[in-house]
């Protein structure tokens, strides 16, 4: 008996994932589409997959981690996840997705574009094999929009103040976007400010961001200067196109902030 061939699709609730669905539909009938619920993503992008999960007319799987956030936290120290140490990542997706491919023979599709010079996460089990859709058919940002656009998926709500998806304490989020957060989410602002631990006796923080607390950030005139610094980096932007829309301004915006990049598996 021939071995079990499966092809998978992860999503993430971002733009790029959500184009490669659709653009796969019809070409790969059996394909099964997931999604890595870490229980701390916005509420936008679980109204998207629901909505996404209708336009593809099959389930979406939900891939739950064997253990919450807060757990693993403990097992790490209270050591909040970060650029260097992402076990975030580790635990509450690489390893759900691992155990729900198993041992078949997999064909995962992955949404890089031909426009982007990185791999994303790769699995290094040999029955996973990567394909990358976007780049095989030159596919660039510009033909995302478009695929989302003719659809009528369109662009997740949280895409109007977040360059991207992802837990809603992700610690990639730029400054500007923490101050999203805070308006938008007050109550998730405030449970990820709970998770900061600073000891005034050792120096030791344990901050999402970099040398400042969110209960920093949120100080009035620490709050005007990101929207003020957020503001002159938008109008800074000479390359935008006629036509272009409000996410790929308020992207490039929010990359003038912080150029760094989260894990592929989050970000798609």
């Amino acid at each position: 008996m021939p071995d079990r061939i499966r092809h998978v699709l992860g999503l993430s609730g971002g733009k790029d994932s959500t184009a490669l669905a659709i653009l796969m539909r019809d070409r790969v009938p059996e394909m099964e589409y997931f999604f890595c619920d870490t229980g701390a993503e916005l509420k936008e992008t679980y109204e998207y997959i629901d909505k996404l999960e209708v336009f593809l007319g099959k389930p979406i799987e939900r891939l739950n981690p064997k253990r919450p956030f807060d757990h693993w936290l403990e097992i790490y120290g209270n050591y909040l996840p970060s650029s260097r140490m992402r076990w975030c990542t580790r635990k509450l997706k690489i390893e759900p997705f691992e155990e729900f491919v198993g041992e078949d023979k997999v064909f995962s599709y992955i949404g890089i574009r031909a426009d982007e010079d990185r791999e994303g996460y790769i699995s290094t089990k040999p029955n996973i094999t990567a394909v990358f859709p976007f780049k095989q058919d030159g596919l660039r940002e510009d033909d995302i929009y478009r695929i989302l656009r003719e659809s009528g998926i369109g662009l997740p709500k949280y895409y109007d103040w977040r360059s991207r998806s992802g837990c809603y304490f992700c610690f990639f989020q730029r400054r500007a976007e923490w101050v999203g957060l805070r308006e938008r989410h007050p109550e998730d602002f405030e449970k990820a400010k709970a998770y900061e631990k600073i000891n005034s006796l050792t120096g030791e923080n344990y901050t999402w961001n970099q040398n400042e607390s969110l209960e920093d950030l949120e100080k009035p005139e620490r709050l005007a200067e990101i929207r003020e610094k957020h503001l002159r980096s938008m109008q800074a932007i000479k390359a935008v196109k006629p036509g272009d829309s409000l996410f790929k301004i308020l992207g490039a915006a929010f990359d003038e902030e912080d150029d760094s990049e989260p894990c592929m598996i989050c970000n798609l």
